[in-house]
This record gives structure tokens, C-alpha cells and sequence, in this order.
């Protein structure tokens, strides 16, 4: 069966038809089955949402241009949590381990520590990329507690403001808050520092769309909306797209991370890092709120008012983040199943062609 998206014809696949896929796409380039499931689920959550640059094509293209092909994942590594003398903070060595994993877990802890102390932070050195920041966020958000993360992308792609040369990642930043019961669906604010993300261009590569203008150069770094000519991304707002992927740099060098422009690579340097670094925080409502809400109000309720808020005064129309996520998982929930292109579900199969599975067909 197929559905109409966007004017584009959408082929829906079994979500567990999908992540048998993916799992065992993973497997045979090494990695264990609770690592392979780690990122089929991942990718699948990141399609349910209507994420199309982050799902499984994205996960597995990584992994083979720079994870564990080249040594910067290493699948079966074992997760390395140093001792440190601060309760509600937790600094783990990701001893190069696949990164969904890793997030998964590190999120999972957050909110026992926050469970504990009102909030909860892990940080993570060594690390490998996670793929998609609101999935986990979501998830913490849907179990009640805001969230956070940053990471450092795996390469430097992106040119800071007033530079020619990429030294930043495209750095994600990723915040959601438990607001289910009020609306329905968790806010949750995700961006790449950069205009466009990299998983953008390749999808409008794959798709023969074009890039929005001042999001890219080509090898001349001269700005381009050829996906086909991107080398280099550009930060969104200028200097405050800048300043934002600056914070990421910042925190992964205060953890441990290493010199963005050879994240990613095979530095000729062995005292360098190559890898990404992570960070994850839970906050507790209860542990922010200072009781004396307007009118007696509660806090849930208090939030929902500043909501109503924000969004009248002739402001209905608009889109609060996290809604189009909500309506595309809605979407695929009527579905039955995934939704995906004609290209990426030809992807997809010629992935199970390679691994001699059956390919995956519409349902």
C-alpha cells in the first residue's frame, strides 16, 4: 500500500519488517544484536516522526564512510564510567561504542539521577554518533521530564560566520518538555547549528531536490543550492548559528573532546581524539518549580496557560515545535506502518539484495 505525502507517493513498510532489516544490517558489519536493534529502533522512531535525514539510510551511511570502517566505532566495545566525586553527574569513556546505545542508556540514567536529585547529567567522551537527538528526548519528555542534549557531529562540515574554512560540526541542540497531557504532544525544540543539516543534502541529492539559499558552498566556497555541488554548510542566523555550534565545541573540549577539524578521520596524530562527544541532562519539574503559581494555578496548568498565551493575540496559526513530529507519528500510526520514498524504500532494498534478505515491500 501506498499514501500520498506532501504530493510524493509514500510506500508504507512494517516497522518490525524495517528494524529486522536494519538489525541485521548492522550485525554483519560486526556489531551485536542489542547494538543493531539499538539503531533500527532509533531510525525507526526518527521515520515515525517524519524525520527523513536522520533514519536508517543516515545511520548505516555514517557508520560506513566514517564509524567502524575507518575505527572511529568499534562494535561490542564496552562502556567505561569513570569515578567522580559529584552525585547527580556521571562521566562516561563511549570507548568508541555505537552511539544510540550509548544515548539510550545515558538518558535512562539521567532520569534516575533526576528520579534522585532533581536533575541528572551525564556527559560522554570518545563517543560515536547517536543519530537523532529527539528521539530520546521525546521519549524522556513522554515519561515526564524536560530534557536536553547537545552532541559534536562527526566531521567538520560547517563554516563559522565571517570564515572560508569548515572547523564546526553541525553541533544539534535538543530540548523537549512533558507537555502530553496538556497538548498532547511533547514540545521539543531540535536544531542543527548549520542551515540545513548534511542528512539534508544527501536526502535532496537522492531526491533531486534543490537547497534555500545561503545554506551551502561548493568546493570554491561559493554559496550553491546544488545538493550534488555542497561540500560546506553554513550556520543558520550568522553569528547566532555560530555561537550556538560554538557551545557544543566548548562543552565536548570540556569533557574530552579533541580538535574538530580531524573528528571523523584517520588523524596521522595517535595522541589525538577522532571521536564525538555527548551531553545529556534530566531536569525534574518538581525540582524547578517554585510553587506560587498565578490564580493557584498548578504547574501543569500554569504551562499551558503561558502557552494559550504565546499562541493567542491573533497567534493561532502558529506551530509550536514538535507538532509536525506529533502529526507525522500520527500519520504513520494511520498508516499501519513506515512511510518512505520511492527512493529510499529502493535504498532500502538494495541493502537486502546485499545482505540476501527478502527486499521489504509495501504493505
Amino acid at each position: 500500500m501506498s499514501s500520498n505525502s506532501s504530493k510524493e507517493t509514500m510506500h508504507v513498510v512494517s516497522e518490525a519488517a524495517h528494524n529486522d532489516l536494519i538489525t541485521a544490517a548492522f550485525i554483519a558489519r560486526g556489531f551485536n544484536e542489542q547494538e543493531g536493534r539499538a539503531a533500527a529502533e532509533i531510525a525507526a522512531v526518527a521515520t515515525t516522526h517524519g524525520n527523513r535525514t536522520h533514519n536508517a539510510l543516515k545511520a548505516l551511511h555514517l557508520d560506513e564512510l566514517l564509524g567502524s570502517a575507518i575505527g572511529n566505532c568499534t562494535p561490542g566495545a564496552d562502556l567505561i564510567k569513570l569515578p567522580k566525586r559529584f552525585a547527580a553527574a556521571e562521566v562516561w569513556d563511549g570507548n568508541k561504542k555505537l552511539g544510540q546505545l550509548v544515548a539510550k542508556e545515558a538518558f535512562n540514567r539521567a532520569i534516575e539521577l533526576a528520579d534522585e536529585f532533581g536533575i541528572g547529567m551525564v556527559s560522554v567522551d570518545n563517543a560515536w554518533h547517536y543519530l537523532w537527538g529527539s528521539g530520546y528526548a521525546i521519549d524522556a519528555a513522554k515519561r515526564g521530564y524536560i530534557a536536553y542534549t547537545n552532541c559534536t557531529s562527526t566531521l567538520a562540515e560547517v563554516v563559522p560566520f565571517m570564515g572560508k574554512f569548515p572547523t564546526l560540526g553541525t553541533n544539534p541542540h535538543t530540548w523537549a518538555f512533558p507537555t502530553t497531557d496538556t497538548l498532547g504532544f511533547p514540545i521539543c525544540i531540535d536544531w542543527a547549528t548549520s542551515t540545513v543539516s548534511m542528512g539534508r543534502v544527501q536526502q535532496l541529492k537522492r531526491e533531486g531536490g534543490t537547497l534555500p539559499p545561503e545554506s551551502a558552498v561548493d568546493a570554491q566556497g561559493k554559496p550553491t543550492t546544488d545538493p550534488a555541488e555542497a561540500v560546506s554548510l553554513l550556520p543558520f542566523g550568522r553569528h547566532k548559528g555560530y555561537g550556538l555550534s560554538l557551545v557544543n565545541e566548548l562543552t565536548a573540549a570540556y569533557i574530552g573532546g579533541s580538535l574538530p577539524t580531524i573528528r571523523g578521520t584517520q588523524s596521522s596524530d595517535a595522541q589525538e581524539k577522532t571521536t564525538s562527544s555527548f551531553f545529556f541532562q534530566i531536569i525534574h519539574p518538581e525540582a524547578v518549580s517554585g510553587g506560587a503559581f498565578a490564580n493557584g494555578r498548578s504547574q501543569d496548568a500554569n504551562v499551558q496557560a503561558v502557552i494559550d498565551d504565546i499562541l493567542g493575540h491573533g497567534n493561532a496559526h502558529c506551530l509550536l515545535p514538535g507538532q509536525l513530529e506529533a502529526e507525522a507519528a500520527k500519520k504513520t500510526a494511520e498508516a499501519g506502518g513506515l512511510l518512505f520514498s520511492c527512493a529510499e524504500l529502493e535504498e532500502l532494498n538494495a541493502i537486502a539484495a546485499e545482505l540476501k534478505l527478502p527486499p521489504l515491500t509495501s504493505l
